[in-house]
Formats: structure tokens, sequence, C-alpha cells
């Protein structure tokens, strides 16, 4: 009986953008295509800049993948993102599907499967190619309590400016993005 030959290993290249940020907020980058929807979450997670402390899904040609619990599939009939793999929901090139992050301040990204290559040797996925700005800070109030906090920060005279600067750090800096950083962290991941 002949063996099986194993199913060849396919990277898919993908671009993140937060919906809805004047100024974009994008990353691109690559993961293997036999991953778990939940793995790639927890990628999303990292190249992002989300700390991972909110509920969370992903709409997939109008089919909803997360982590549910036994009533939350009863109810909304989702379907559990652990046992999914990017490759069987997503397989063309040019594939377009949405990945919602905290469902109060609605951070919503469209992902798209910008091309699915073989395999270089010697690199590490997943990867973080390059981005741009950096991630708006967590319950900051979503989109629009984001612009807020920026318009308030671009003016040392607007009345709110001290108290904006003292709950999110001078330290913030929107247009900051450092893929070593991401790529530091996504070696991390198990």
């Amino acid at each position: 009986m002949p063996g099986r030959t194993a199913e060849p290993i396919q990277i898919y290249q993908l671009k993140v953008t937060l919906r809805g940020a004047k100024r974009p907020i994008w990353r691109q980058f690559q993961v293997r295509g036999d991953i778990a929807l939940g793995k790639l979450h927890r990628i999303l997670q990292v190249v992002m800049g989300w700390t991972d402390t909110h509920l969370h899904q992903f709409t997939i040609r109008g089919k909803q993948y997360w982590i549910p619990d036994e009533g939350d599939m009863a109810l909304r009939k989702m379907i559990d993102e652990r046992k999914h793999r990017l490759k069987d929901v997503v397989s063309r090139k040019a594939s377009r599907f949405t990945y919602v992050y905290d469902f109060g301040d609605l951070w919503a990204h469209e992902l798209r499967v910008e091309n699915i290559l073989v395999p270089q040797a010697g690199v590490h996925y997943p990867v973080c190619l390059a981005g741009a700005r950096a991630c708006p800070p967590e319950d900051v109030g979503g989109m629009t309590g984001y612009e807020t906090l920026l318009e308030v920060l671009d003016n040392a005279n607007h009345p709110q400016h001290e108290e904006y600067l003292e709950w999110i750090g001078d330290s913030f800096d929107p247009e900051a993005f450092d893929a070593e950083a991401v790529n530091r962290k996504l070696h991390q991941l198990k």
C-alpha cells in the first residue's frame, strides 16, 4: 500500500487593516495555511498590538467563528474557531474576511489574502513583514474615542490635554510601528 504524501505547506500572506481610521493602521504578515483560526486570533493580537482582554470573532463568507461556550453555540449558531484551519475556510488569493475584536469598542479589521506561497527555508512563521501606525489603546472608546484622543494629544491647549496625557502616558506615539519588536513576540507564540 503506497504511503500517503504529506499535504504541502502553504504560506498565506495577509494584510490586516483596522477599519475606520483616518490615518490607516495596517499590518502585512505571513502565516502557515494549516493554522487554526484560534491561532490566527493570537497572531492578530500580536501583530496589531492588542492585549487579548476582550471577545472576538471572525466572519468568513457569512459564517461566524469564535470560541463559543455551550449556551452561545446554541443561541448564535457560532462555529468553534479552534476546529477550523485557515486554508479550509479561505482558499484563494484576494479572499477577504473580517475579524472583530472587543464588542464594546468594536474594532473591525479587514483581512485580505495577498498571496499564497511556498515556505522559504530558514523563515520562522508567523512573520510580520510591514505595517503602519500604532494600535489604538485598549478601552479608548472605539474609533471615535481614538480619534478624539489623537485630537486632544495634538493640541497642548485643549482643556483635557493633561488628563488624556496622564491616562495614555507620554510614551504613546500613534505613528510608531516596529516590525522587529512584533516578530520577537511572534517567535514566542506557541
